[in-house]
């Protein structure tokens, strides 16, 4: 697996990460390939090598004919060329789905509806290009997996379509709710909406570095320099450190509620409620309340990019009036799946590694049920027979290494 993290550091926009993606190894000849299937004029793309305040990084500036810079188009029209395009791997899925949560932010602050938004900004030539070549370098670069950190804020004032706007401007606001943000004290505009639209869409959470191995590193130089920080955005492109070498720890929030009016069944609805809302997991514990009425804990733990659903969920689906929450660390077994043939069929092993030695093995719940379900066998039985099946195998991988070195030697 492929991973990608960006350190939106100092802000991110689309050219930024364009010139990330570059600088981190996209091969520039592979990109330019990508953007000459779109049915799109009047731009050239120029690629340069600036240094932003001591950081040498990547420059992708999308230099515009005149009469490229007023024009506008609507959802359907940029739909329409992307899906002309012929683009590589997922590329047009993504830009698709970029264009679409811009729509939708689009709509919401100007009070219409997605189809009748007229990008102006977002429409242009320039900025069509880095949305779809971000797209299309993620693609041509095979990433699986993409994670930001939360997305600076900025200060002050921007020049738009629609005249002078607030930053961070409406549109970002929009795209951003429900996500961690961060202040920052570098002034100006530091997430632009194509910025935010891409990440949003793509990432599948905003927090700190996940464990990865790092194999490249990009920086993406924006047009300013950077009055306290370089006006840069950072990525990371590797694997994640989930291999039996390597161990894992992270951080996460850990939620909980007492509640002593809640019965049985609606206790088990908050459970699921929570799994169903991105909860990485939940559960009730039983405790003793003041005036010895007995009540139950329900606590759950969620990562930062689920931590606004998952609070909702407390208070749209328990009686509680507060919640507790707090950072917690969590040393993890490096984790793989290795699957066993069975007399029932196939099963998942779950195997945990610590420092490369296997600490456990487990087979899979919802395989061995499936299993058993069909093949009118106990669980337990699919289960012992999992088990044995991987046994067996790791003893014959065993002997093959041993062998293998006996030959060496």
């Amino acid at each position: 697996m492929t991973l990608l993290y960006v350190d939106a550091f100092s802000g991110v926009s689309g050219d930024m990460l364009l010139g990330a993606l570059l600088d981190a190894g996209l091969p520039e000849a592979d990109l330019r390939k990508a953007l000459g299937r779109m049915p799109l004029d009047g731009y050239d793309l120029a690629v340069s090598r600036p240094i932003r305040r001591g950081i040498q990084g990547t420059r992708a500036l999308v230099r515009l004919a005149p009469s490229a810079h007023a024009h506008g188009r609507h959802l359907a029209d940029i739909e329409t060329m992307i899906a002309r395009a012929a683009l590589p791997g997922r590329a047009a899925e993504w830009a698709t789905a970029v264009f679409r949560r811009l729509a939708d932010a689009e709509a919401k602050v100007h009070g219409t509806t997605p189809d009748r938004v007229h990008f102006h900004e977002v429409g242009a030539v320039d900025s069509i290009v880095d949305i779809v070549g971000v797209c299309a370098g993620l693609a041509i670069l095979g990433v699986d997996r993409l994670l930001s950190s939360p997305l600076p804020m900025g200060s002050g004032t921007i020049e738009t379509a629609h005249g002078r706007l607030p930053v961070p401007a409406p549109a970002v606001v929009e795209l951003l709710r429900g996500r961690p943000i961060r202040p920052c004290d570098e002034p100006g505009e530091l997430t632009t909406p194509t910025g935010a639209a891409i990440l949003v869409t793509l990432a599948e959470g905003f927090g700190p570095i996940p464990p990865m191995v790092i194999q490249a590193v990009g920086y993406g130089a924006g047009a300013r320099e950077g009055e306290r920080m370089p006006n840069m955005v950072r990525i990371f492109l590797g694997r994640p450190s989930e291999s039996p070498e390597v161990g894992e720890a992270d951080s996460v929030w850990l939620l909980e509620a007492n509640l002593d009016d809640a019965t049985g069944q609606m206790l088990g609805a908050a459970v699921d409620a929570l799994l169903a809302a991105g909860a990485l997991d939940a559960w009730l514990v039983p405790i003793t309340m003041k005036k010895g009425r007995p009540g139950v804990v329900l606590s759950c733990l969620a990562d930062d990019s689920h931590l606004a659903a998952a609070e909702e969920t407390f208070f749209r689906e328990t009686t509680t009036f507060g919640i507790r929450r707090r950072r917690v660390e969590r040393s993890k077994l490096a984790r793989e799946h290795v699957e066993v043939a069975t007399p029932m069929g196939a099963v998942r092993i779950k195997v945990g590694r610590r420092e490369g030695k296997i600490v456990t093995a487990m087979p899979e719940y919802e395989d061995c049920l499936r299993l058993a379900e069909s093949s009118g066998v106990p669980l337990r039985e699919v289960h012992e027979a999992a088990l044995a099946a991987w046994r067996a195998r790791e003893g014959c991988s065993a002997k093959r290494e041993g062998k293998g070195r006996a030959k060496e030697a």
